[in-house]
């Protein structure tokens, strides 16, 4: 894992539709492969996974169904919860979640579209990962179709990834730009009162962007 170039410079505009290939890769390969060896990392130090996990208690709804997008080994989520259903790209690691209820193994950039049905979540969380999607638009108008009136979607990132796997959108930009651009996704993709914030943390840098879906007609 690695800081995207330009983590600590002045972050530069990260409109979507106005970059040239924003989504392209240095390894553009089928992502099962590179999935398929199980990593076991985590993208976050102690403190920073702690405030994580306190950020999540004030958001994400007690007893309630949520969906933790783009899972792995651990998910970094407060107690409390109904149930926990992890998507990701590696069954082992998921297997390996004591946080998870369920799990289903699922490739967002070749499918974006989720394999649940609508209204089936209070709330969707997805923790260092986002700068992974290649099709972010799409995923994010499917997070609202899966979400129930009024629930939150919760994306955290610090300055670390995959180098190779990461968008070129995500790797040309710093912290500010990746929080404008997560901040673009959701409301591109009709989230409601989207805010974006630097998560006080012991260790990494920490931020959070979310939003609500909004309510039905």
């Amino acid at each position: 894992m690695v800081s995207p170039r330009g983590a600590n410079r002045a972050a530069v505009p990260c409109r979507v539709l106005a970059e040239r290939d924003p989504f392209a890769r240095i390894d553009p390969s089928d992502d099962s492969t590179f999935y398929s060896v199980e990593r076991k990392v985590v993208h976050l130090e102690p403190g920073a996974i702690e405030a994580l996990r306190a950020f999540y208690a004030t958001v994400l709804p007690p007893g309630g169904a949520v969906l933790d997008l783009m899972s792995s080994w651990r998910s970094h989520l407060p107690e409390g919860l109904g149930s926990v259903t992890g998507l990701g790209m590696n069954a082992p690691e998921m297997e390996d979640n004591p946080q998870l209820d369920d799990f289903v193994v699922h490739d967002l950039n070749r499918e974006p579209r989720l394999p649940f049905g609508d209204e089936a979540f209070d709330a969707v969380a997805c923790a260092v990962s986002v700068q992974y999607l290649t099709r972010p638009l799409e995923v994010f108008a499917d997070v609202g179709r899966v979400l129930r009136s009024d629930g939150p979607v919760v994306v955290s990132f610090s300055n670390r990834c995959f180098p190779t796997k990461a968008v070129a959108i995500w790797m040309r930009a710093g912290s500010d730009g990746h929080r404008r651009l997560v901040r673009e996704y959701l409301e591109r993709t009709g989230f409601g009162t989207v805010t974006d914030e630097a998560v006080p943390s012991a260790d990494d840098p920490l931020f959070v962007v979310w939003g609500r879906r909004s309510a039905s007609p």
